[in-house]
């Protein structure tokens, strides 16, 4: 298996960087995208259940958005720690982190994810408070928990590249 990923990447790395990155980029530049802009724009509505059901839409069209560039950026991650060879680098305890930093921001996403499926059912049966109770620390905790993370493994990242 390792002989196959070191071949595959030697082959495409190009192309398994270019995806990683844009994978970080889509996710982590949505989430500063709606955290600093389309969740202060959501404030000057007064209509609470519109307020909440805008929210949903949002969070959900985000999330199903960055869904399968999480599992690109995993499946990117492998093949470049395995292909350049990190593992005889005095680098290598850096991918380490980098996998702890994108493990707690899977979960975080996670948490939200199933969060946010909640709120949808309870927002649909008409509980806007229930509903509001599920969605409450995601802009304020939540998201810039996994903006700042995502920041940090971006670092990690270009030092991981020798820049």
């Amino acid at each position: 298996m390792r002989e196959f990923i070191t071949e595959t990447f030697s082959n495409y790395s190009a192309m398994f960087i270019f995806f990683h990155v844009l994978g970080a980029i889509i996710w982590i530049g949505g989430m500063i995208a709606v955290r600093v802009a389309v969740h202060p724009s959501l404030q000057s509505i007064d209509d609470g259940k519109l307020k909440l059901g805008k929210t949903l839409e949002i969070v959900g069209r985000l999330f199903n958005l960055v869904l399968p560039f999480i599992f690109i950026i995993l499946i990117s991650a492998i093949f470049m720690a395995v292909g350049l060879g990190f593992k005889h680098s005095p680098l290598y305890p850096i991918v380490h982190v980098k996998e702890g930093i994108w493990t707690i921001m899977g979960a975080n996403f996670t948490y939200m994810y199933i969060k946010r499926l909640k709120a949808k059912r309870l927002f649909d049966s008409g509980d806007l408070n229930a509903t509001k109770e599920q969605v409450k620390r995601f802009a304020n905790l939540l998201l810039p928990i996994n903006i700042f993370l995502g920041l940090l493994a971006l670092f990690f990242g270009i030092t991981l590249r020798g820049f």
